[in-house]
């Protein structure tokens, strides 16, 4: 090896190399800063009108099941939760259709699951989630979707085991299979060759960072005709022998992996799985034609592409029923694979997908977000709040249109100015906290200052201060919320715990020659 290049790896089978355990070394070892410091962008598959739809269809799955006469509890597990921040969304809007509703229905228990325990941690201890935790209605839990037998419920001490649930267990894969490994093949001419990769770097990794060294990382791929059946499953050769005919010329993920991880989740019910997921994929065989060699681009970890037409087929190959989009998509497939002998009679769930996907779905939202972007300077405030509205009050897209509403706030009539307020409610009501660096309570404070609602200016103030600790410009503005209130009393303390706290600071020397009479 010349000393420009370092090798990392030898010709290894692709779905064995050390990518993939880079990849979950990064998230072992970022945690929730993943996120929160905006390595991994995730405003795109875990918003508010995300979470909304997967709660359309796990509200009709619900109502199938009410409809048949099962009404025992009923999980639904989250895969590599990450975040947590999908969960309080799904959360939020199912408790909202089913207080909609008079009609008897199962419940449920949403169990965030992940492999990094510092994510499970801080689901544990986050204050958004104690109110669903004591109802019953969240739990935590270790589960490696590969290799776990057992779900273990941390926060009800309960440990389910194969083949004990009465109902389907519900598995949600939001951008999870991506990441997990894959095989890679390569079809042309009906021959199908078996894809290796070398790894190299320009880099020396004894000497640096692996975060540095995977950004800089050569890969090399290595094919070699596959002569005989390369798997023990008779139906994973099956599906990869369809391909032959089905494709050409072209370079194909084989989810051999997830094909294990979905048995394995199914084997928790006696009644079967069914599988929400969305991710970057695709369905249709014809549009896995041509597909070059996979580029691995890291944003500290990396994602794939899905082969969900694979998954399809899968799902199909063992009776199943699978609902995917009838129209093409340009950002996202949304799909629900029922692993179940009667799933074409679930007809709440199938009718609810065709409203919350085939109708308009997130991939649609994600194109009406982008014109959006594209012609902020031209929105007026009601098309603003329209966004937000479709958005579903999502508070990541209002952070990002927040310098063109405090603009607009400037110049608002009296209805503007109300719809404005109850906008502000809305997207607080779906803010899960994260630690990330806009302080959503803090900004909208000052906007409600600005209109003249300063008990609830007050009270974002102070949210913000439970946040992120004390500032010295919130002090601040906590005691002109105070002195705008007549608040006598609770304007000179505030002054004085500021200026305790911050005894440099200007800003409370103005404060005391405010006019209280």
């Amino acid at each position: 090896m010349n000393n420009d290049h370092f090798e990392i790896q030898s010709k290894t089978p692709f779905a064995e190399s050390i990518i993939w355990q880079l990849n979950r070394d990064f998230y072992q070892e970022q945690g929730i800063k993943a996120w929160s410091e905006g390595i991994v962008p995730h405003q795109m598959t875990s918003n508010s009108q995300v979470g909304k739809t997967y709660a359309e269809l796990i509200f009709a799955l619900l109502k199938d099941l009410a409809d048949k006469g099962n009404l025992e509890i009923v999980y639904l597990v989250e895969l590599g939760a990450g975040h947590g921040r999908l969960a309080f969304h799904i959360l939020k809007h199912l408790d909202k259709l089913v207080a909609g509703t008079n009609r008897v229905m199962p419940q449920y228990c949403y169990v965030l699951s992940d492999i990094v325990e510092d994510n499970l941690s801080f689901f544990m201890d986050h204050p958004q989630l104690q109110y669903y935790l004591e109802k019953g209605e969240l739990d935590i839990a270790y589960f490696d979707a590969i290799g776990s037998k057992e779900l273990h419920l941390r926060y009800a001490q309960k440990t389910i085991h194969a083949m004990e649930l009465k109902t389907p267990i519900v598995a949600i894969a939001n951008y999870f299979f991506d990441s997990i490994p894959n095989d890679l093949y390569y079809i042309k001419d009906r021959s199908v060759s078996s894809c290796a990769l070398s790894i190299t770097s320009k880099v020396d990794p004894a000497e640096t960072e692996m975060s540095r060294v995977f950004k800089e990382m050569k890969m090399t791929y290595h094919m070699e005709p596959v002569e005989a059946s390369p798997y023990a499953d008779p139906m994973l050769n099956e599906i990869l022998e369809e391909y032959k005919d089905l494709v050409s010329d072209t370079y194909i993920f084989y989810p051999e992996k997830s094909f294990h991880c979905l048995d394995n989740i199914r084997n928790f019910s006696m009644e079967g799985l069914v599988l929400l997921t969305m991710d970057k994929g695709f369905h249709e065989a014809h549009t896995l034609n041509g597909k070059k060699e996979p580029d691995i681009i890291s944003h500290g970890s990396f994602s794939l592409w899905v082969n969900y037409h694979a998954l399809d087929s899968y799902c199909k190959k063992k009776g199943g029923t699978t609902l995917f989009p009838k129209f093409s998509n340009f950002h996202l497939e949304l799909a629900c694979l029922m692993f179940l002998p009667d799933g074409e009679s679930y007809t709440e769930t199938q009718t609810a997908y065709e409203k919350v996907v085939d109708d308009y779905g997130p991939d649609d939202f994600n194109s009406i977000k982008k014109l959006a972007y594209f012609n902020v300077a031209q929105l007026t405030l009601k098309e603003l709040i329209a966004i937000f509205r479709l958005s579903a009050y999502d508070s990541n897209i209002f952070s990002k249109f927040f310098p063109k509403v405090k603009h607009l706030s400037k110049t608002i009539t009296y209805e503007e100015r109300e719809r404005l307020i109850q906008t502000i409610d809305r997207v607080w009501e779906m803010y899960f906290h994260i630690n990330e660096p806009f302080d959503l309570a803090y900004e909208t404070g000052g906007v409600l200052y600005d209109l003249g609602d300063y008990t609830k200016a007050l009270a974002k103030f102070q949210q913000s201060l439970g946040l992120y600790g004390d500032k010295a410009d919130v002090y601040y503005n906590v005691a002109l919320c105070y002195y705008q209130l007549r608040q006598d009393k609770q304007f000179y303390t505030a002054v004085e715990k500021g200026k305790g706290l911050f005894p440099d600071s200007e800003l409370f020397v103005k404060l005391m020659g405010l006019d209280m009479g």
